[in-house]
């Protein structure tokens, strides 16, 4: 079974036993967390459009993404800007879909 649901404003196709990275959400490490915003769901050839599935995670671990680095240049005029960036993400792992 596989649910595609929204969490922290990005949709995310799961299922049963997925872990996944997320933008970082709210709560404690081992906390459970419930996403009631599911778009569809399905099993197998079945998919189905209806809103009274949830979506039941559990929260792993916080951490900090890969660093992205921002280059600007322009040409002849002697201008660079070196910029960094490192996202705050949370690892989830999916428990049910009822």
């Amino acid at each position: 079974m596989f649910a595609i649901v929204n969490i922290a404003g990005q949709q995310f196709k799961v299922a049963k036993d997925q872990e996944l990275f997320v933008h970082r959400l709210s709560g404690n490490v081992g906390d459970k967390v419930e996403f009631s915003e599911v778009l569809m769901s399905g099993k197998d050839d079945n998919i189905s459009l209806t809103s009274a599935v949830k979506v039941q995670a559990e929260i792993l671990h916080h951490l900090k993404g890969d660093k992205v680095l921002i280059f600007k240049k322009k040409r002849r005029k002697g201008y660079q800007k070196l910029n960094g960036h490192r996202q705050y993400l949370t690892r989830i792992k999916i428990n049910d879909i009822a």
